[in-house]
């Protein structure tokens, strides 16, 4: 039952993130195209937990840790060098 719980969860995600893609190219202007990688960034975490979950291992989730502070700083960066076009002072 677990095993069709997380194929259900997965491909819901797997969902989310075509849908992502299709906002980052049919995005009206950058901060929709930032909110959508933010969000992309986001799926990938939760399927890579999933992931973790259905292997049964822990390395996942430490990866998914990874991404996620990678994930953070690089939406801060980005939308700090469309606010003042540059990301070091």
């Amino acid at each position: 039952m677990i095993e069709l719980s997380l194929l259900f969860a997965a491909s819901c995600y797997a969902l989310a993130l075509l849908l992502d893609l299709w906002r980052i190219a049919a995005g009206p202007n950058a901060a929709d195209r930032i909110l959508a990688l933010d969000t992309m960034v986001i799926n990938v975490i939760a399927l890579l937990v999933l992931y973790g979950v259905w292997r049964g291992t822990a390395i996942y989730f430490e990866a998914a840790m990874l991404i996620a502070m990678v994930g953070f700083v690089s939406t801060v960066a980005y939308c700090r060098f469309l606010l003042r076009g540059d990301i070091i002072e």
